[in-house]
């Protein structure tokens, strides 16, 4: 047996000559073995990465123990290592190889899960960390190896950290691909006599792992002989009660629920193996984890992604000393009373007068009182209680907006269940993403969509919102498309309820209350997380600003005002339009929903407006008094043409985002008042904060060490990433934890990613994304200013400028939309008009290197917002003289 400090270098492992291991962390410790598979008396020779090999290590603050699963070994782990190393000396990091595996002793015994969190009691007792404070970090069947270390080491430990791992397959299917290496015809070929099954895992990499990190994770199998402890392994996943180690894995699985310490899961959900659904049950067992899940990362994680940095710097934040650790990243409820979304509502449950209204197919206008839609909300929260559904439960909703819409919405948050919103707009593979993402428990969809949940293996019970016919064919389809229940039958189980005595359950003003998914413009969609505090600080920032109250009728033609309609008080009606598709909003379908309520306030994304004005004939609309557009840029221009549609109507056009929406306004008079003023302003002018809104710019050019809140400025003509503090912001991104972290860098500021600066009049002007700003030789470069002079060139109908070539030294690109103009370099003469429109409206404008025509992607959700990264690899094409693609996809845009 070897004394802590101690390092016996390992002779088998040539640490030099494996990618990313530094020899001085090479270690083998002797250990005696206390498991009673073994003979009394038995040591083995464990094989283990160490930072500390030849180091002191009484200054340690705590050591990272990380534990492989199977067919890997402490490889896995060699990026914490390193970072450890270079970053934080003063935190200790072993990588073990378990008994059999690695380059650990071959025991010659079948071990089980019980045996090897023995083993690694035993290990770590030897290398003298039963007093010392430890993180355990796990991966694949080591997650559950190292939590049971944990469950009987909890006086020292100080936290947990997981990767792609399973606590409790009971109840589930095993994945296809452990079933098949469990299959007698395959097991035993497939993980012992061939290295098929160390292959698959390799293969499971995103991306391709280089030969070099392959041959080093197969090092230690080199042989039938070496393998067998793999083939034992796989043998060893207790997929039946009946299985040895079964007892064990429910221990420690149940045994989570008490965890008091802090966790931290970073997750792959391109794994087959370990997918979302496992991530779903550690959360379930563990609530106040952070979780940060890498989009297109699989299996390998530590190779897929930096997961150690993140790791490291979780480790570091958390308390030196266990008794306030549990708690440590949970902030305190607020005392202040809450008067909840669905108030209004509730009071009106006597109303009889009109509160929605939907426009059917047939032009017919059917609508629904108060009283009825109150009564219909109090049924179908009963009825979803009887599925189980209550507070925490997710609900994703793919039904069209709707008093059906409406009243499961309100239903939901009565419960304390989480709505889950995403956007069909985001197309299948973005809803696919968004859905799979939020792991939610139930799905309530129109028809179309529990085909695409059948399809895609969308998670949660099925519900439709429409019964299906009684008929043969009806009975099969809902048999197909697994579908439990319908509101119709969830109705009449909340009648029954009712009768009984069902009460709804308190709520947590502080509890989560909804999920709502961004557009995917800047990347895949991000789900965003509101409390109930904040639903309502949301309504209540419309409300004052707005002036929207009982009473108003309100035209939504943007989904989430057609939700908050119960919660102003407003009676409101969706246009007949397909909300996805904002474009297909005619002057006439506007007018008709107008009528419908006899509305006074009117909300409609840009593109939807655009289409209005272009199939109006004659159109007045003098009753409405507000009509507010959100979304994207609008061209003062535009806004013209629709104030003649509402002659007597305020035009107001929100700021704002899924995070915080909305947190600027502006007005038509003050839009004209600004670009009459003579001010020289890059950007569109969004006007001033709403109430109980703060803005403020994190100048260009901040060191992230300063980046603090004393860095933040309101001074005129300073540009830089527009930050924003308000009650209704959004709690945090859903399981993107690196993601909230970097949002939320300065303590109660959300940094929205938007580039701006204010004028001497204080009014806010966005001039972009951060993302796509440009890095020139003349320095930083916003496009809107450029992209809104070149659509003043007649016959441009959108513009976007980017950046072509290396960071610091790119050249401005401006690509132009014209009707009948081949994708290339644009006409001379178009060209040159281009860039006199640019030099007259830009100050100081960088030269323009190109202008080029094609087709401008706009994203499917807005229809405006111009996806500069496609634009920017297409001119990058052009330029370069390569293969043009026929036509730039209209999708995936961004912010203006």
């Amino acid at each position: 047996m070897v004394t802590p400090n101690v390092s016996q270098p390992s002779a088998a492992l040539p640490g030099a000559s494996l990618p990313g291991v530094d020899p001085s962390w090479d270690r083998y410790v002797e250990v005696l073995s206390t498991s009673p598979v073994d003979p009394a008396g038995s040591t083995y020779r464990w094989h283990v990465l160490d930072t500390h090999a030849n180091r002191e290590v009484d200054q340690v603050e705590a050591t990272l123990l990380c534990v492989h699963g199977n067919p890997t070994w402490s490889y896995l782990y060699r990026s914490v290592l390193k970072v450890a190393q270079e970053r934080f000396p003063n935190w200790r990091v072993i990588a073990v190889d378990q008994l059999d595996m690695g380059f650990s002793d071959d025991t010659g015994q079948s071990r089980t899960l019980p045996d090897r969190i023995n083993d690694l009691g035993d290990l770590t007792r030897t290398l003298g960390l039963d007093e010392s404070p430890v993180i355990t970090v796990g991966h694949d069947w080591g997650g559950i190896i190292s939590l049971g270390w944990a469950l009987r080491h909890q006086p020292q430990l100080r936290g947990v950290a997981l990767l792609n791992t399973a606590v409790h397959p009971a109840g589930f299917t095993l994945p296809p691909a452990l079933q098949l290496a469990l299959h007698p015809a395959v097991h035993r070929w497939g993980t012992q006599d061939t290295a098929a099954f160390i292959d698959v895992t390799m293969a499971l990499a995103q991306p391709k792992l280089s030969p070099e990190i392959r041959a080093a994770y197969k090092a230690p199998y080199g042989s039938r002989e070496r393998r067998r402890p793999v083939r034992q392994f796989v043998a060893d996943i207790p997929a039946t009660p009946a299985h040895p180690s079964h007892a064990t894995l429910i221990e420690v699985a149940e045994g989570l629920r008490s965890l008091r310490v802090p966790a931290f899961f970073q997750w792959g959900p391109k794994d087959p193996v370990f997918s979302d659904r496992y991530l779903n049950d550690l959360i379930e067992r563990l609530p106040h984890a952070r979780v940060h899940r890498y989009e297109g990362a699989s299996h390998l994680l530590p190779e897929d992604r930096d997961i150690a940095t993140p790791l490291l710097e979780w480790a570091d934040e958390l308390p030196r000393t266990s008794t306030s650790a549990a708690d440590a990243s949970q902030q305190p409820a607020s005392s202040e009373p809450l008067r909840f979304l669905s108030a209004e509502l509730e009071a009106r449950r006597e109303d009889t007068t009109v509160a929605s209204a939907d426009i059917l197919p047939d032009g017919t206008v059917k609508k629904a009182s108060w009283a009825e839609l109150s009564s219909r909300v109090e049924r179908l929260a009963a009825g979803l209680s009887t599925l189980g559904a209550g507070p925490g439960s997710r609900v994703s909703l793919l039904v069209p907006p709707s008093t059906d819409l409406t009243a499961v919405v309100y239903a939901c948050l009565k419960i304390g269940a989480v709505i889950v919103v995403a956007d069909a707009g985001l197309g299948t593979k973005g809803l696919s993403r968004a859905i799979k993402g939020a792991q939610p428990q139930f799905l309530i969809g129109i028809e179309r969509a529990l085909v695409g949940a059948k399809v895609y293996n969308w998670p949660g019970r099925k519900i439709a919102a429409l019964p299906f016919s009684e008929s043969v064919a009806g009975s099969a389809k809902r048999k197909l498309l697994n579908v439990e229940s319908d509101l119709t039958e969830l109705e009449q189980r909340g009648h029954d309820a009712l009768a009984n005595g069902w009460t709804a359950p308190a709520l947590d003003p502080d509890a989560d209350a909804a999920v709502l998914f961004t557009s995917g413009s800047t990347g895949p969609a991000k789900g965003v997380v509101y409390t109930h505090r904040q639903l309502a600080a949301l309504r209540d920032t419309i409300q004052t600003t707005y002036n929207l109250r009982a009473g108003t009728g309100l035209v939504a033609g943007f989904a989430p005002f057609a939700l908050l309609g119960p919660a102003l008080g407003a009676v409101s009606v969706t246009p007949d339009m397909d909300v996805t598709a904002p474009r297909t909003l005619t002057a006439r379908a506007l007018v008709d929903a107008v009528e419908a309520i006899d509305a006074t306030a009117v909300f409609c994304s840009p593109a939807a407006l655009e289409n209005v004005v272009a199939t109006a004939e004659n159109v007045s609309l003098p009753k409405v008094s507000l009509v507010l557009s959100a979304g994207a840029p609008i061209p003062v221009p535009l806004l013209e043409k629709v104030q003649t549609i509402f002659p007597n109507a305020t035009l107001h056009t929100p700021y704002g985002m899924t995070e915080a929406l909305p947190i600027a306004d502006v007005s038509l008079p003050t839009l004209r008042e600004a670009l009459s003023s003579g001010t020289e302003s890059n950007g569109v002018c969004v006007g001033q904060a709403v109430s109980g809104a703060t803005l403020k710019i994190l100048p260009f050019g901040t060191p992230e060490d300063a980046v603090t809140e004393s860095a933040l400025t309101q001074d005129a003509f300073v540009s830089g990433e527009v930050v924003v503090r308000a009650p209704h912001v959004k709690e945090r991104y859903d399981r993107l934890a690196l993601t909230q972290a970097h949002s939320a860098l300065i303590p109660g500021w959300h940094r929205t990613g938007d580039v701006g600066h204010y004028d001497d009049a204080a009014r806010l002007w966005i001039e972009g994304r951060l993302q796509h700003v440009l890095t020139t030789p003349e320095g930083p470069v916003t496009p809107v200013a450029y992209e809104l002079a070149a659509e003043t060139v007649p016959e441009v109908a959108r513009a976007a400028a980017v950046g072509v070539g290396p960071a610091g030294t790119q050249q401005l690109v401006v690509a132009v939309e014209v009707d009948g103009i081949k994708d290339g370099l644009a006409p001379n003469e178009l060209a040159g008009r281009v860039r006199a429109a640019i030099q007259d409206a830009v100050p100081d404008a960088v030269p323009v290197a190109a202008v080029l025509a094609t087709r401008i992607p706009t994203d499917i959700r807005h229809n405006s917002k111009v996806d500069r990264a496609a634009v920017a690899r297409w001119a990058e094409a052009a330029l370069a003289g390569g293969r043009l693609p026929a036509r730039l996809p209209r999708a995936g845009g961004v912010r203006s």
